[in-house]
């Protein structure tokens, strides 16, 4: 029988690879006008799909991309759902108001119970809705006091590009303050200089994208209650625990950095990262209802009720906050606990790797904050760059980003590598003796095509 040859029920190929749509390239510009089999599409498009990096050497992202088959199941049986329409699926809507006291009493809100929050697509999105509520808070304050309320500020250290979006969307000046020398993120007695009556709020970083040490949060906030004490004035803190929100409670449960701080009005975090969800799932929660402005609620009645909303987004999938809820209860806190310390065991491995390598400084060794560790070159006058030791490593599928740290003075260039869920201490491992390889091709004068090694969120 020819490849060819329809199949004997339909008209399908026995070839994907005979069909009329492999004959050519895949259209690019223009819908095609004729219908394709499925299986002949998919397979096409899975083919395509094998050109991306490798998830598992991909060393840039805080992203998890590893999941269990019930994550798999849970997320193909949640497909119709639309995360919006509370009054279609309430019981979407009541595992998002469950994970939603989980993480307000992980985080020590005064009154988990009954405070407030949200899901939303990522930390980006729910550090905007952060933002916005300091921005509204600090609007009506300045009204309510017949004072000008045209210039607000935002105050923050080396921050992720999210925020720098929501200074541009929103108006908001940002005064993203210089690293000091040796630090890794915002100091406080940085704040003084930079604070003012204009600032709806300070970012404190709990796990810095560029560095992956947190700042200090209880020290930034006794620093604004001693600038609120000379001056009057009460500047709030919304802290980004993108990544660190799902790793202090379980590894430094110690460390004063949420709610328990007075200051600290609001915080969001990454289910997507360090939470082990698949991707496309943040949240943000509010101190308590007082930080979230009723002007920021919408009450929609067109899907069936009338439905309360506040993200930015409004028609999303249900299932990756059904495969966080999942998350919860199969682990625990228990299995967290257990993920990330195995993940800070590693890192702390690879950073004492790297030290005993030679040419490197570290940043920050793996140690008190996440599950990463981040290096500069000892000596800049080497006859390499960060840029070839990237593209280096490149060629055999590790994927570890080079960048210049931000509203830094000398212009440093860093590497950072993430130790996440399914990267194993075997994995490093082989990731340490391609790095020891590819030095030695540097040494000896080997070089990629440039720094085309870009930065990964």
């Amino acid at each position: 029988m020819a490849l060819h040859k329809a199949d004997e029920v339909g008209s399908e190929p026995l070839d994907v690879y005979a069909s009329e749509l492999s004959a050519a390239p895949l259209p690019r510009h223009r819908m095609p006008e004729r219908e394709s089999p499925a299986r002949v599409a998919y397979a096409l498009i899975h083919d395509e799909l094998g050109l991306d990096g490798d998830a598992a050497q991909n060393l840039a992202t805080f992203c998890t991309t590893w999941a269990d088959d019930e994550t798999r199941r849970l997320m193909v049986e949640s497909l119709d759902k639309n995360m919006i329409d509370k009054d279609e699926y309430p019981q979407t809507a009541e595992i998002e108001s469950r994970c939603v006291r989980i993480l307000a009493n992980l985080w020590h809100a005064p009154e988990s119970d009954h405070t407030i929050g949200c899901s939303t697509t990522g930390s980006s999105e729910a550090a905007m809705l952060g933002g916005l509520a300091m921005k509204w808070r600090w609007r009506q304050r300045r009204a309510a006091a017949g004072e000008d309320t045209t210039r607000p500020n935002l105050v923050c250290g080396p921050v992720q590009v999210c925020w720098e979006k929501f200074a541009r969307y929103f108006d908001v000046e940002l005064r993203q303050v210089p690293l000091l020398p040796g630090a890794t993120g915002l100091r406080p007695e940085q704040l003084r200089d930079h604070v003012d009556e204009n600032t709806i709020g300070v970012v404190a970083i709990l796990g810095v994208t560029f560095t992956c040490d947190y700042e200090p949060v209880a020290a930034l906030a006794s620093e604004l209650d001693a600038i609120q004490r000379d001056t009057g004035l009460d500047v709030p803190v919304h802290v980004d625990a993108a990544s660190g929100g799902f790793v202090a409670p379980f590894c430094q449960a110690e460390l004063e950095w949420d709610f328990r701080l007075p200051r600290v009005v609001s915080i969001n975090a990454s289910g997507h990262k360090y939470g082990l969800a698949p991707l496309g799932v943040g949240w943000v929660i509010w101190r308590d209802r007082e930080h979230l402005p009723e002007e920021l609620v919408f009450r929609v009645n067109y899907l069936g009720g009338d439905l309360p909303t506040f993200a930015l987004n409004f028609s999303r999938p249900g299932g990756e906050v059904i495969a966080q809820y999942y998350t919860f209860l199969r682990l625990g806190r228990e299995g967290y606990r257990r993920v990330q310390r195995t993940c800070l065991d590693t890192a702390r491995g690879l950073a004492d790797s790297i030290a005993a390598m030679g040419p490197f400084s570290l940043l920050y060794d793996g140690r008190g904050a996440l599950p990463a560790v981040s290096y500069t070159l000892a000596d800049p006058s080497v006859d390499f760059t960060l840029y070839d030791l990237s593209d280096r490593l490149r060629t055999r599928g590790w994927q570890v980003p080079s960048y210049p740290l931000p509203a830094d003075r000398d212009h440093t260039v860093a590497q950072r590598v993430i130790i996440r869920r399914g990267i194993s201490a075997d994995k490093i491992e082989l990731l340490t003796s391609d790095m020891r390889r590819a030095l030695t091709d540097l040494h000896n004068g080997a070089r990629g095509p440039g720094p085309n090694v870009g930065f990964h969120h």
